[in-house]
């Protein structure tokens, strides 16, 4: 389970959606979860569909690397679909039943907003390098430098918490393996006695992730690093036409959305 959680992995690429500028993309993305919380008929569900898979396309990324990052989120969706099913008034499926039609139908797109959001923000991690990331969200939130905000700290730590997550992820594996081969048995029980039984993991794991950013900060100050102040980039962010025709795309998807809505599509 643990090795389906593949948020903050990069898979490198020359695709279009891997061209685009980092910026570009975080625009989108944003755009994106606006345009699929209009949907609410079943065209503009399928819409979204149709857009998301779209970009999996462009971008290269193999649907099952996409929703292999499902697996930890199935009892979320298990549970959403159940309380939309239970809990929505309506024509009952048969008399005395408390399932409805309404609720059927709602539980259905449910389910398929949140895997359309899950699948679509991935996109952004999978098709974006953290240092490119970083880069990015520096230069859409630079106006807030004026209120003296520290932005490159924000950004800086934000990408390497991104970063990170497979790296811990591969560590409490590893941990996990070396506690059953010792005996251990994260399997069995009830779900309370299952969770005390990874509290053993979680001492190693912290001691682990402070040794690593311990050794992370030594690293950064052998190489003189001190913040974004006179700090000069290898790439240069620069806008290109492919980057303003996505956006127009994407706005013009968006007001297609909203335009749905307004019809009840």
């Amino acid at each position: 389970m643990l090795k389906d959680i593949t948020l903050g992995q990069f898979f490198p690429g020359n695709t279009i959606v891997h061209r685009l500028d980092a910026r570009t993309k975080l625009i989108l993305v944003v755009v994106y979860i606006a345009a699929l919380f209009q949907a609410t008929g079943w065209i503009s569900y399928l819409a979204v569909t149709a857009a998301t898979f779209s970009c999996m396309y462009l971008s290269r990324i193999h649907p099952k690397n996409m929703f292999r990052g499902l697996k930890p989120m199935i009892f979320i969706i298990v549970l959403t679909a159940v309380l939309n099913i239970f809990y929505t008034t309506g024509t009952p499926v048969l008399p005395g039943w408390p399932i409805t039609w309404e609720g059927i139908e709602r539980a259905v797109q449910m389910i398929l907003r949140i895997i359309l959001l899950i699948t679509g923000t991935f996109l952004l991690t999978y098709t974006t390098s953290p240092i490119a990331l970083t880069d990015g969200l520096e230069k859409l939130f630079n106006p807030l430098k004026k209120i003296k905000l520290p932005v490159h700290e924000m950004t800086i730590m934000m990408s390497m918490a991104l970063r990170f997550i497979p790296t811990l992820i591969e560590e409490t594996d590893k941990i996990m393996s070396a506690q059953k081969a010792r005996g251990a048995d994260f399997e069995t029980g009830n779900l309370i006695q299952r969770a005390k039984a990874m509290l053993p993991i979680l001492v190693p794991l912290f001691v682990s992730a402070f040794r690593r950013a311990d050794e992370l900060a030594v690293a950064m100050e052998s190489r003189c690093y001190h913040g974004g102040e006179g700090r000069t980039r290898m790439k240069m962010l620069k806008m290109q036409f492919r980057d303003w025709a996505a956006l127009v795309i994407g706005v013009g998807f968006l007001a297609m959305m909203i335009v749905m809505k307004k019809f009840g599509l």
